[in-house]
């Protein structure tokens, strides 16, 4: 049997993609669909359904344009409620592609339309189940996301079904069955997921801590939700466009493939409530960018922290990129919901400064450096990595203050007192210092290298790691 998974690692998101007989599935699509249309043309294949595990919150999928541009049908699972015409299926319907048979089992608990898809060769054989957010590897979906969606289900009850599930739907599977899930480590859809992005089932009920045939309900409950941070603001507003619908990703990639001159791009800027998301790397940044601009580099975990800093989806946007990248830029903020992107600056930074326009900057030191500063004074230093990273080792007279939250962050710090940031390899703290630097915080300089280049010196006092469950 066929299956091709189809990777997106920047958002830690695995579609899939079957074939038989010139006929073809996608599961769980992103935003931009004509990748998976190109693949079907490749076997002279015509998409015939789109299956969608649930209604996803960490992504905006792509099923409506499949239906306009490839005639395909959407399926969803049991109980969905969909604002657009789709097949609502029963628990254990099956569905034919080619000479695949592909049947629904409903495995509510991380949402209550949640199901997993049973792949069915032409000879009559079980191949592997296409998970969604039930189960992972190492891991299983969040039971907490619907509650911000439906407030009657709380993360108690969906755990609850979550667990019924696992014991009553997956774990009696063949132990050979292929597991296909939705993400892999980086999403924030779950909390202990593998960097592997396949494995066997009968693997599964070896080494996944949810699938522990010894846990009682109760046991199960607590494991769950034990260590769970609040999701992303974005993660609610993505559900409700997955069910009420979204414009097409060509609108959204026309109205954002404007381009501007320096003049337009800084009227846009000032005469509207754009902001501006500056897309190159960090060590480039901090030696000049337009003034009250963020930066958010491309080649990280772009749309994740995207949706993590900007609470409104609506939020119009202005793009300063790599010229060449704007696209990518504007269909990357697509997948995750922000649509409004109004434009970009054309010929990039070098346009800004031949049009001597005024510049901003954010000092760095090195390490060196900052090991020469420390032996003479004094310094305080802000640790922006996760709390479970900072709690796993830090310098011992640094203070956390979590990027994914930096609103509670930024009281931490005093404008008139002089900070040191610093987050893992540089990415991170240049965001922050970006944000607050935009709000009027003047006195942070960033850390070159990060927490790693201090650690390789040997020059720091560190923690000892301390294992995060004990704190909580």
């Amino acid at each position: 049997m066929k299956v091709e998974q189809i990777y997106t690692g920047c958002i830690a998101h695995a579609a899939y993609y079957i074939e038989s007989n010139g006929e073809a599935a996608i599961f769980d699509p992103l935003r931009e669909v004509q990748p998976y249309i190109d693949r079907a043309k490749k076997d002279k294949a015509k998409i015939k359904y789109v299956f969608e595990t649930h209604f996803h919150a960490d992504f905006v999928s792509g099923h409506l344009d499949l239906v306009k541009k490839a005639g395909a049908q959407i399926v969803f699972g049991p109980t969905a409620k969909p604002g657009y015409e789709a097949i609502v299926a029963k628990d254990n319907e099956v569905f034919k592609v080619g000479g695949y048979n592909i049947k629904v089992i409903h495995t509510p608990g991380h949402t209550m339309e949640s199901t997993t898809y049973l792949l069915i060769d032409e000879d009559g054989k079980q191949h592997g189940i296409i998970t969604g957010d039930t189960l992972f590897i190492g891991d299983v979906g969040r039971p907490d996301l619907a509650q911000h969606v439906i407030a009657d289900l709380t993360e108690q009850k969906l755990a609850g079904y979550l667990f019924d599930s696992l014991r009553n739907r997956i774990m009696p599977l063949s132990d050979a069955l292929m597991v296909y899930p939705n993400h892999g480590a980086g999403s924030a859809c779950g909390k202990n997921m593998s960097k592997e992005t396949t494995d066997t089932l009968g693997h599964q009920k070896q080494v996944n801590y949810a699938l522990n045939p010894k846990l009682t309900k109760e046991q199960f409950v607590k494991e769950i939700l034990t260590g769970l941070v609040p999701p992303p603001g974005y993660f609610p507003q993505n559900v409700l466009l997955n069910i009420k619908g979204y414009e097409s990703i060509d609108v959204v990639l026309k109205r954002g493939n404007r381009e501007l001159t320096a003049n337009e791009f800084e009227a846009a800027a000032n005469e509207t409530d754009a902001l501006i998301i500056d897309t190159r790397d960090s060590n480039v940044f901090t030696k000049g960018f337009i003034p009250n601009s963020i930066n958010i580099g491309i080649d990280g975990s772009f749309a994740t922290w995207v949706g993590t800093l900007i609470p409104d989806i609506k939020q119009r946007i202005l793009i300063l990129a790599e010229p060449g990248r704007e696209e990518e830029v504007i269909t990357r903020l697509a997948r995750v919901g922000y649509d409004n992107s109004i434009g970009y600056l054309k010929g990039g930074i070098k346009a800004w400064h031949d049009a001597k326009k005024e510049f901003d900057k954010i000092k760095s030191v090195s390490e060196d450096e900052l090991s020469n500063l420390v032996e003479s004074e004094t310094v305080n230093i802000l640790d922006v990595r996760k709390a479970s990273e900072y709690v796993s080792e830090h310098l011992i007279d640094a203070e956390n203050a979590p990027l994914d939250f930096i609103n509670e962050s930024m009281l931490k710090i005093d404008k008139d007192k002089t900070y040191y940031i610093h987050c893992a390899s540089g990415y991170r703290s240049v965001v922050f210092i970006s944000i607050l630097q935009a709000r009027g915080y003047r006195n942070l300089i960033n850390i070159k290298g990060g927490f790693n280049a201090l650690k390789e010196s040997g020059k720091y006092k560190i923690t000892d790691y301390v294992c995060p469950t004990t704190l909580l």
